[in-house]
């Protein structure tokens, strides 16, 4: 078994099930924390399937997508967290 192949046939539908998993947990989440982490935790995931597919392709143009990808996650993550964080100063 090839690399390409272990990736296509084992590691995809893995990360195709978190992804469904986190989802499920977006939907369900009863608060916003829980929908912030769901969804940073959906990009991280997205970033690694964007990898996994960089490498069964071999181009190596998409590792350049899943790093602003990555970087984007990020700071939308540390944004939003400052947000809340002050707003319950507020109250």
């Amino acid at each position: 078994m090839s690399v390409q192949e272990y990736l296509l046939y084992i590691i995809m539908p893995i990360l195709c099930l978190a992804q469904f998993f986190i989802l499920l947990r977006f939907l369900k989440g009863p608060q916003v924390v829980d929908r912030i982490v769901a969804i940073d935790l959906l990009i991280t995931v997205g970033v690694a399937f964007i990898l996994v597919f960089s490498v069964i392709v071999d181009n190596s143009i998409f590792l350049d997508v899943a790093m602003i990808l990555a970087l984007i996650a990020f700071l939308s993550t540390v944004a939003l967290s400052f947000y809340i964080q002050n707003s319950k100063k507020d109250d």
